[in-house]
């Protein structure tokens, strides 16, 4: 008798605001420009550890749209992403949109709050939506996640914009959002 092929669960993780700092201007969050301004928040690391000793994947999903702009290169996003990977060794996964998105002539169903960068990688890693989490800062991580089925853990950094949907949990930090997943979670 073969062993069944159980769908995993995940940990969607926003990038910039979420694992990264971001530049506050306005009242908005910028990611950073330059691979010098890359800076993870200090429970990032801990965090990730504690949800892969709990047995989550650990993929990140983040628009870029900078690229598809124009005012951002891809080679240094990927060379963030290349210093991510080096600090956050139990990533499994990095899902990015490149697109600028629809005021820019680039339509897609992967730029958040669409949820093709959860759906890519759960059809490709074997992940269930429905017992998966998103991690996120912004008003778009919320909606992807719910167009995904997933859970949603807001971590409120005091942006100036308004939800349009209600997070499963609001917590202050990324150490707090790790928790909360942990208590969420049926084993």
């Amino acid at each position: 008798m073969g062993k069944l092929n159980v769908a995993r669960r995940a940990v969607f993780l926003d990038r910039d605001g979420v694992l990264n700092r971001v530049m506050v201007r306005n009242g908005m969050p910028h990611p950073p420009s330059r691979l010098e301004e890359f800076e993870l928040y200090e429970d990032v690391p801990d965090g990730c550890a504690r949800l892969k000793a709990a047995n989550f994947l650990l993929v990140v999903i983040t628009n870029q749209p900078d690229v598809g702009r124009g005012t951002q290169s891809r080679e240094a996003v990927e060379a963030m992403h290349l210093k991510l990977r080096s600090a956050l060794q139990p990533l499994d996964a990095i899902e990015v949109c490149y697109h600028g998105g629809d005021r820019y002539g680039q339509p897609c169903s992967c730029r958040k709050p669409r949820p093709g960068l959860i759906l890519r990688a759960a059809a490709a890693m074997n992940i269930d939506p429905a017992r998966s989490y998103v991690i996120g800062d912004r008003w778009r991580d919320v909606d992807c996640a719910r167009a995904a089925g997933c859970r949603v853990i807001l971590i409120q950094r005091g942006y100036k914009e308004s939800l349009r949907d209600a997070p499963d949990f609001t917590v202050a930090s990324f150490n707090d959002a790790v928790s909360a997943v942990l208590r969420d979670a049926t084993p």
